[in-house]
């Protein structure tokens, strides 16, 4: 059904209860993607499991801290994954490329088309790129929110038509899943639904995020034009399921909204990276929400904060203080204090490449 899909497994799925590695899952999840593969879908492996790997195998001093322990268990289990992965894919007679980013990676256009060549090289020769975040190397600060984010960034980068988020339950859940009468939510549209209500906010015990983590990645990526699927990787044969009739597998899936414009997709995820703020009145939220594409005068903005410059990011914010969007300055902060009480001067951010997020 999907030509290509960007597949996330999360630590839950790929070990046990004791942190080691659930070998024969991961045997069965690879077998899976090999039989894509061979029905030439373009897949991308977004894995979790590094850390959980790790944490099998190394016995920490009680002096060290939780960010060098992270660092320290990503550095040692990386290599029993990937090995483990590289071992199982040549068993099918198929190579694998590791690629291990950070969030910096994605900082800039021109980092963020590096980004997207390698991989579309790895998937014209034929191999299979399975990618982590490097948490050896990277800090709180720098993180992605867990392996969710990353693989929503993804799948908007090299516009894939499906992106498979696997966890250990089977979806989104209309109420509490323990108690007796409760369902999976089968269809989500792509914004404006608020599922809070629904969702825990436990993380799980070797991941990072949780369900409502999951929730807002797969609704900003289903809202750039991806099919999200939220399903649970320990069923048997799920990829395989989800891929050839997604409505047989009891699962939650999120509707696609329409395709953006490479530019926008790169904006979608980059709000850590923005610069400075622009701090918009009712007018212009509502000028920028409304059906007619709109871009942001000066009229509209009541307060900047932060220095600019042309084509740096800048996050825009509503009366009530929300991040509704971000954009690119088309000029600098000083032209745009020059200005400020120019209702007809040129926008700041212009329609093309200003992104506007989606509730939740």
């Amino acid at each position: 059904m999907f030509k290509s899909i960007i597949i996330k497994i999360g630590s839950n799925v790929l070990t046990q209860n004791d942190g080691t590695l659930h070998l024969e899952r991961v045997a069965h999840l690879v077998d899976q993607i090999a039989e894509l593969h061979a029905k030439n879908k373009k897949v991308i492996l977004v894995t979790s499991g590094a850390v959980a790997a790790g944490r099998s195998m190394v016995r920490l001093s009680k002096k060290t801290d939780t960010v060098s322990s992270r660092q320290l268990l990503s550095s040692v289990g990386q290599v029993k994954l990937i090995n483990t992965y590289s071992d199982l894919f040549q068993g099918h007679g198929i190579l694998c490329g590791q690629v291990l980013v950070t969030k910096q990676d994605f900082r800039s256009r021109e980092h963020y088309l590096n980004m997207k060549n390698c991989l579309s090289a790895l998937w014209d020769n034929g191999i299979v790129p399975i990618i982590n975040e490097n948490d050896a190397v990277s800090v709180t600060a720098l993180m992605f929110t867990d392996n969710d984010e990353l693989a929503g960034l993804l799948a908007t980068m090299m516009s894939s038509e499906a992106l498979f988020i696997l966890s250990n339950v089977k979806g989104i859940y209309n109420g509490d899943p323990k108690e007796e009468g409760t369902e999976v939510i089968r269809t989500l549209g792509s914004s404006n639904t608020d599922l809070s209500k629904y969702i825990s906010a436990t993380k799980s015990d070797f991941g990072r995020g949780g369900m409502l983590t999951k929730c807002r990645i797969a609704q900003k990526t289903a809202a750039t034009g991806t099919s999200v699927h939220i399903a649970n990787g320990t069923e048997k044969n799920i990829l395989v399921d989800l891929n050839k009739n997604p409505d047989s597998v009891e699962h939650t899936r999120f509707i696609p909204g329409e395709k953006n414009p490479a530019v926008k997709k790169w904006m979608a995820y980059s709000e850590s990276f923005a610069s400075a703020e622009v701090h918009i009145n009712k007018g212009a939220y509502e000028a920028l929400h409304s059906s007619k594409a709109t871009s942001l005068l000066l009229a509209g903005i009541v307060k900047m904060n932060g220095d600019f410059k042309k084509g740096d990011l800048l996050k825009v914010i509503s009366e009530n203080g929300k991040v509704i969007g971000i954009g690119k300055a088309k000029y600098d902060r000083s032209k745009a204090n020059e200005h400020l009480s120019d209702k007809k001067y040129q926008p700041l951010i212009h329609y093309d490449y200003l992104y506007l997020f989606t509730d939740i």
